[in-house]
């Protein structure tokens, strides 16, 4: 059984799965929630389900991109776990999770000439992204993107381009009227999403090195000023 901790965005996110398969799932959104819900959330996962600490196999983390403060403390709790019951981590990228979430919520919306863009919001016009194939095959490695109504004009020309995560969401207005693109503003990253990529890594033994493993940040940390 796996322990599964999604941090990287405002929903602060865990779950637990056997095998690749769901067992429960517990999440809230918001601000500054993680410091303070995360510990208690996944001591009410564990504890709903009757289940001991004990009975892990490993903890999963969503590795990143995404918010910094969010990142730092999923995986901090991570490796504490890890340390104090002397489990494996298994680190799964952030975009190719919630490609694979994306994935199993809309079938329906994907065929061979699909492309899948996950995006966490990198604040003002940037966003974190990735883009992969409809058998979840990278097609472009994650980068930090400043998005304007050109920047997705080429692929789209021979795709069909779906978009989603809280990067998306900002531009659905940007690319509304667009050919070939659309945005699911309703999607939400879920600590769910990692279940079979999570158990594939953990099965291949891609574990990390708790003392010097850290989260993928992808850009440097700005702190911001809080306005008066």
């Amino acid at each position: 059984m796996i322990l599964q901790i999604e941090t990287s965005t405002q929903i602060c996110s865990v779950s637990l799965s056997d095998k690749g398969e769901p067992i429960a799932l517990r999440q809230l959104e918001g601000s500054n929630v993680h410091a303070s819900r995360l510990t208690v959330l996944i001591s009410e996962l564990m504890a709903e389900g009757g289940f001991s600490f004990h009975q892990l196999d490993a903890v999963a983390v969503s590795m990143g991109p995404g918010s910094y403060t969010g990142l730092r403390i999923g995986v901090s709790t991570s490796k504490g776990l890890c340390y104090a019951l002397d489990l494996p981590l298994v680190a799964v990228p952030t975009l190719e999770s919630m490609a694979a979430g994306f994935k199993i919520g809309y079938t329906g919306q994907i065929d061979a000439k699909t492309l899948l863009l996950p995006m966490i919001d990198a604040r003002r016009m940037e966003v974190y992204m990735a883009v992969f194939n409809d058998q979840l095959e990278s097609v472009q490695e994650t980068t930090a993107t400043i998005v304007d109504d050109n920047t997705f004009k080429a692929m789209a020309e021979t795709n069909k381009l779906l978009l989603f995560g809280d990067g998306a969401d900002k531009f659905e207005q940007l690319f509304r009227a667009a050919v070939n693109m659309q945005v699911f503003p309703d999607f939400k990253t879920s600590a769910s999403h990692m279940n079979e990529l999570a158990y594939k890594r953990f099965q291949a033994r891609q574990f990390e090195n708790l003392a010097y493993f850290e989260p993928y940040y992808l850009k440097d940390f700005v702190p911001t000023t809080p306005k008066r």
